[in-house]
């Protein structure tokens, strides 16, 4: 079963498309039918299938996280413990909990069945850049 790995560089936090990546690697594997599972190999960042044709979805998904999970700096987060890391070391790893860092996408024709306007994205949780690793593997 074909499998790979991809590398995300992020500028911090944010939703990073990697939908065009992940359809060549479907195309170039497959023109039946399948799954492809994409997993990300870290515990500050997530995964998300959102819509990828008006970017104010994607300011306004960062803006919700940010107000809902504040940095532990925030006079809000003075119960977090884990600070070690940074003030947005142990929001991003609530935010991330709250989201998902694997996705299943059936795959029909030799095509992920997105719909019209769904895109995949790394969803990054940290304030600074980051290089993050996602798997695809393709069950055909």
């Amino acid at each position: 079963m074909p499998q790979t790995s991809i590398t995300i560089s992020t500028r911090g936090q944010g939703l990073y498309e990697f939908t065009d990546e992940a359809t060549a690697f479907v195309r170039a594997n497959t023109d039946g039918e399948g799954l492809l599972t994409v997993f990300v190999r870290h515990t500050s960042c997530s995964l998300l299938i959102q819509e990828n044709a008006d970017p104010d979805v994607r300011r306004d998904l960062d803006t919700f996280f940010r107000r809902l999970v504040p940095p532990s700096s925030d006079p809000s987060m003075s119960w977090v413990v884990h600070t070690q890391e940074g003030p947005d070391d142990m929001p991003a790893h609530i935010k991330a909990a709250l989201t998902s860092v694997s996705l299943g996408i059936p795959v029909a024709r030799g095509r992920m069945a997105l719909g019209t306007w769904q895109g995949i994205y790394l969803f990054e949780h940290r304030d600074r850049p980051h290089r993050r690793e996602v798997v695809l593997h393709l069950g055909v």
